[in-house]
C-alpha cells in the first residue's frame, strides 16, 4: 500500500505539469490558470450542493431507521470529488467532476459491492469449511456439546 501511495504522490503531480503545459502552449498560459480557477469554483459549489443533499438524505433514512449506505457513499465520493477539484490541474479536475456525477458513482459502487460480495462469500467458504473441520473433530470424541459455564464469586476491595 505504501508503494502505491508512494507512486500515486509522484506520478499524479508529474502528470499534471505535463498537463497543464501541453494545454497553455494550445490555449495560453493565462488562459489555462483562469481555466483552473475557474473548474475550482464550479466543483466547490458542486460539491457544496451535492454534499448538503447527501446529508439531508442520510439524515431522512436515518430518521426511518434504515442504514443509508448509498447516501454514505455518495457523500464519500463528493469529499474525494471536493479534494480533486481544490487541487490544481486538469486530470483531478476531470476525475473529480466524473465522481459528481451520479452514473459515474452508481457504477463505482456496483463494481465494489461485487468485490465485496466476492470477497465475503470467500471468506464464508473459508469459515464454514473451518467450522465444519473443528465440528467433525470434536464430534469424534463422543460427548455432546454443552455450553461451558463459569460461576465464582467477586469481592471489591478499595
Amino acid at each position: 500500500m505504501f508503494r502505491f501511495l508512494f507512486l500515486l504522490f509522484i506520478l499524479v503531480p508529474i502528470v499534471e505539469i505535463a498537463l497543464l503545459i501541453q494545454v497553455s502552449e494550445v490555449i495560453g498560459g493565462l488562459a489555462t490558470i483562469i481555466l483552473v480557477i475557474v473548474t475550482a469554483i464550479i466543483g466547490a459549489k458542486l460539491v457544496r450542493q451535492q454534499g448538503m443533499d447527501a446529508l439531508q438524505n442520510v439524515q431522512k433514512q436515518m430518521a426511518q431507521g434504515q442504514m443509508p449506505a448509498k447516501e454514505l457513499f455518495t457523500g464519500l465520493c463528493v469529499i474525494i470529488a471536493g479534494v480533486l477539484l481544490l487541487t490544481p490541474g486538469i486530470m483531478t479536475d476531470l476525475f473529480g467532476f466524473l465522481l459528481l456525477t451520479p452514473a459515474v458513482r452508481n457504477k463505482l459502487a456496483a463494481g465494489l459491492a461485487s468485490q465485496a460480495t466476492v470477497r465475503m462469500s470467500a471468506q464464508v467458504q473459508h469459515g464454514q469449511s473451518h467450522f465444519q473441520h473443528h465440528q467433525t473433530t470434536d464430534n469424534t470424541n463422543d460427548r455432546a456439546e454443552q455450553p461451558t459455564t463459569i460461576d465464582g464469586e467477586f469481592k471489591r476491595k478499595d
